[in-house]
């Protein structure tokens, strides 16, 4: 008798191949790494004398000094607050809540410069809440707080939308408190994500410049943050030197990104090793 049974049906496996392989890399050479090479062979063109004279000129130490000082302290903050914002949202029931929740991508989607004439609007020289910070540090960080908030949160909720509430409940019952609770149980769950979106927000804030170009006021060696620096360069013909500051900015991004991925793939080692 003829077999009448039905032919399997081949899995899809999800591999690409090698014409998906060559195609992602073409697309990705030609959109990051070409760029990438160009430039730091561009901020070379001086010779290693003329690069190491460019990052250690007086004004770009200190642009670059402003820079990460004020981006640290806002992904610290942001740490703590996008944090808080994202337990709120998962954990609190309140009116008004799907609002919030969308208002937290804003930054994403609103064109940085317009946050930059929000905040002069507001804490500019005319504010109608009498406080002026435009051409001041704390200038600096409200705006970049503003751009870099939704990368914690947005690293934390999934992460607390997942959590097990049972082993907080039993940890309750045997008498812990809040505080105990949430350091003992919820903060290690939460870690890697919290170290994620505050990476992120670090690497965004090194390199913003839409929302800090009118609140901040470009003083040198006072509110000038590496951006505005590399287009001044670019505008007195000193390409070489906006190149190589550049550079500088890449490798603090690169290494901050890096030590996220060997975190985060350390984590999911533990995680499998505790399973």
């Amino acid at each position: 008798m003829p077999d009448r049974r039905r032919p399997r049906r081949r899995i899809f496996s999800g591999a690409v191949g090698p014409l998906g392989i060559g195609i992602a890399t073409l697309w990705l050479s030609v959109i990051v790494l070409l760029p990438l090479a160009a430039l730091a062979v561009h901020s070379v063109s001086d010779g290693p004398a003329g690069f190491w004279n460019a990052v250690t000129a007086p004004a770009a130490l200190a642009t670059l000094r402003i820079t990460v000082l004020v981006s640290l302290v806002v992904a610290a903050i942001n740490a703590v607050m996008g944090t808080l914002i994202a337990w709120v949202l998962v954990r609190d029931e309140f009116p008004g809540k799907k609002v919030v929740n969308a208002l937290i991508d804003l930054p994403f989607a609103l064109p940085t410069i317009v946050a930059s004439i929000v905040l002069l609007s507001l804490y500019g020289p005319q504010s109608p809440i009498g406080v002026q910070l435009n051409a001041t540090t704390f200038g600096l960080g409200i705006a970049l707080a503003f751009v870099t908030l939704p990368f914690v949160v947005r690293s934390v909720q999934p992460v607390l939308i997942e959590t097990d509430h049972e082993v907080e409940e039993a940890a309750a019952s045997l008498g812990a408190g809040n505080v105990t609770i949430f350091r003992r149980v919820v903060l290690p769950v939460l870690a890697p994500a919290i170290l994620s979106g505050t990476g992120l927000a670090f690497a965004r804030a090194i390199g913003e410049y839409g929302s800090i170009v009118l609140i901040g006021g470009n003083i040198p060696y006072r509110t000038q943050v590496a951006s505005q620096y590399i287009q001044q360069q670019i505008e007195i013909d000193r390409s070489v030197n906006a190149a190589a500051v550049s550079v500088v900015l890449l490798l603090i991004a690169f290494a901050v990104l890096f030590v996220l991925r060997v975190v985060a793939h350390r984590g999911q080692r533990r995680e499998e090793d505790d399973r």
